[in-house]
């Protein structure tokens, strides 16, 4: 791959963008590698996490200029096809069977705030800055607008997206953008932290437990309680379920936990 990069460390994979000469900004070339990665790795049983990055000090810059050069001539359909792309792209990501936490490492600026808010668990260093700025483009965040909303709810969303003020560290925690601030020096520790929170869950209880979350608060409660009762049920049932509540009967570590762990 040409714009990002996968690490792997045991069951944790590291996905970086690593186009820092231009601030990790995206085209269509990273959004489909992006895509190719995330399938890739869906696929493969032994991941149990993500953490998402950028190479040096920006996390995401949004769009590529050279890219936004191209689209401005495109044709409808050529411009629809196009953003679909982004659209598939940050629902594959919210909906990735495993947890997947953003390391923010610098500025995450338009669509690079849509990568944010997919993010399970998101942890920034405190010099970053984020923005919502594509209306001073004349366009609107609209491919991202239902992850972030979904974080931001409509009142910091009308505020930000008709603004497109420069959030800090400090305000994206406010508003519930990223879940914890972090100098340079700590913010490894703390993702590592999350990572080995995650590691000690089930994986397949983390995967339901991201549709739960995902599916419940647009249920109404008549529709919320069948859902998770047999949600539930079946989890009892299962091989997982029957190995964790065996573990805490025994006051044992279920099998899935890491060894050596505390």
């Amino acid at each position: 791959m040409e714009t990002i990069r996968i690490e792997r460390q045991g069951p944790v994979a590291q996905v970086v963008l690593c186009r820092p000469d231009i601030r990790n900004a995206f085209n269509d070339r990273m959004i489909k590698e992006l895509r190719e990665a995330f399938a890739e790795l869906g696929e493969d049983s032994t991941l149990r996490v993500v953490v998402l990055t950028g190479e040096g000090k920006a996390f995401c810059a949004g769009a590529d200029l050279n890219w936004m050069r191209r689209v401005v001539e495109y044709t409808y359909e050529e411009n629809l096809e196009d953003s679909l792309h982004l659209a598939n792209l940050m629902r594959e990501i919210y909906d990735f069977p495993r947890p997947v936490v953003g390391r923010i490492n610098g500025p995450a600026i338009g669509g690079g705030t849509g990568l944010v808010a997919v993010c399970d668990i998101t942890v920034t260093v405190d010099t970053a800055v984020f923005a919502f700025s594509e209306v001073k483009l004349g366009l609107v965040p609209a491919c991202i607008s239902p992850y972030v909303l979904k974080r931001l709810g409509e009142r910091y969303g009308r505020e930000y997206f008709l603004t497109g003020e420069r959030l800090s560290a400090q305000r994206a925690l406010e508003c519930g953008l990223v879940n914890r601030v972090a100098t340079a020096d700590e913010l490894d520790q703390v993702v590592q932290g999350y990572v080995d929170q995650l590691l000690t869950s089930g994986p397949d209880a983390l995967a339901t437990c991201k549709r739960m979350v995902q599916a419940v608060g647009d249920q109404s409660l008549d529709e919320a309680g069948p859902f998770t009762a047999d949600m539930i049920a079946r989890l009892r049932m299962g091989e997982e379920g029957q190995e964790g509540m065996a573990a805490f009967l025994q006051r044992r570590k279920p099998s899935w936990v890491p060894k050596g762990d505390d």
